[in-house]
C-alpha cells in the first residue's frame, strides 16, 4: 500500500497554527487578563478573577481555518465560599465593562461568554465560573443562570487519551480540516470526542491510524448518532439537534472520504494517486509535491 504518512506530517504543519502566531494570541489573551484583574482591583467588590485557557488552544488542537477567522477561550474564574447573590448578568456586565475599549468592537454579550472581537480575524471568548475549593465550577449563563460546567476536566479527559507520540492530536487537526474543507461538518469538541473515543493508534502511519478511526467512527455513529459529553456536564448528547440532513449530509461526506481513503491504502496504487485521492477531500493545504510517483 502507498504510505502516505510523511505527506500527512507535511499537511499537519501547514495546518497547525504557527508559533508566532500562537505568542501573538497569548500575548493579547495576557493583555485582556491584566484589563480584566485591575477593573476588579478597582472596584474593589470583593472579587478576584482567575484564569484557566480552555478549548482548543490549550489542548493544540487549534487549526489555521480556511476563511482566517478562528477563535480562542479564556475562562474566568472566581473562587468563593458560597453561591454568589449577584445575578449571572451582573458578572457579564462586569466582564462588558472590564473591556469594553479594548478592541474597536464593542465587547459581544453572549449567553454563554463575553466575545472581545479583533480587528485580525479572531475573537476572544471569556466565559464565567464560579467556583468553590474541592468542587465543580459553574458557568454564568444569562438565561439559565448557574450550571455545572468544568472545561478543565475535559482537558484532562481527552490528555489521558492522547499518546505521547502525539498522533491522537494530529488526527484531531486531520478531522477539522476536513470539515473545514467541506463546510463545517461538526464542531471541533464533537471531533475532539469522536476521535479520543475511537481512536486506532498506528505508529509512524497516520493515514492508517486516520482510515481505521474514521471506519470506528461511522460505525459507531450508524448504530447510534450521538455524541455525550464525557465531562462535566456529563451525559450532554452534542448531536441531539442536528438535523436528518446534516445528519445525512455528514454521513454521505464520511462515507466518500472512507472511499478514498480505501483506494489511497490500496497495495496497487502509487503514492501520488493516494495523495490526490485523500487531497480531494483535504484541498489543497494536503500538498502532492512531495509524493513520489
Amino acid at each position: 500500500m502507498a504510505n502516505c504518512h510523511k505527506l500527512f506530517l507535511y499537511f499537519h504543519s501547514n495546518i497547525a497554527l504557527k508559533r508566532s502566531r500562537k505568542e501573538s494570541l497569548r500575548k493579547s489573551r495576557n493583555a485582556v487578563r491584566d484589563k480584566i484583574r485591575y477593573y476588579f482591583r478597582d472596584k474593589q467588590n470583593g472579587f478576584s478573577p482567575k484564569f484557566h485557557g480552555q478549548g482548543s488552544f490549550m489542548m493544540k488542537t487549534i487549526i489555521e481555518p480556511l476563511d482566517g477567522e478562528f477563535d480562542i477561550d479564556d475562562g474566568i474564574y472566581f473562587q468563593v465560599e458560597a453561591e454568589p447573590s449577584q445575578s449571572t448578568g451582573t458578572f457579564h456586565r462586569w466582564i462588558c465593562e472590564a473591556v469594553d475599549g479594548h478592541t474597536n468592537q464593542k465587547p459581544i454579550d453572549k449567553q454563554t461568554c463575553v466575545r472581545l472581537v479583533y480587528a485580525n480575524n479572531y475573537h476572544l471568548d471569556l466565559p464565567i465560573y464560579y467556583i468553590i475549593e474541592g468542587q465543580v465550577p459553574y458557568l454564568a449563563h444569562e438565561e439559565k443562570g448557574w450550571i455545572k460546567s468544568d472545561p478543565r476536566e475535559f482537558i484532562q479527559w481527552f490528555n489521558g487519551k492522547a499518546d505521547k507520540e502525539g498522533q491522537l492530536k494530529r488526527i484531531v487537526l486531520y478531522l477539522k480540516a476536513w470539515s473545514d474543507y467541506q463546510g463545517k461538518l461538526l464542531s471541533g469538541l464533537i471531533f475532539s470526542i469522536l476521535a479520543a473515543k475511537n481512536i486506532c493508534f498506528v505508529d509512524q502511519r497516520d493515514d492508517v491510524a486516520l482510515y481505521k478511526t474514521l471506519c470506528k467512527i461511522q460505525k459507531n455513529l450508524k448504530r447510534n448518532f450521538v455524541c455525550d459529553r464525557p465531562t462535566t456536564p456529563t451525559g450532554e448528547n452534542l448531536l441531539e439537534e442536528y438535523s436528518e440532513t446534516k445528519k445525512e449530509n455528514f454521513f454521505i461526506r464520511l462515507n466518500c472520504l472512507i472511499q478514498s481513503a480505501e483506494k489511497a491504502l490500496d497495495e496497487k496504487t502509487s503514492q501520488r494517486d493516494a495523495c490526490k485521492a485523500w487531497q480531494r477531500h483535504f484541498g489543497d493545504r494536503f500538498s502532492c509535491s512531495k509524493s513520489e510517483d
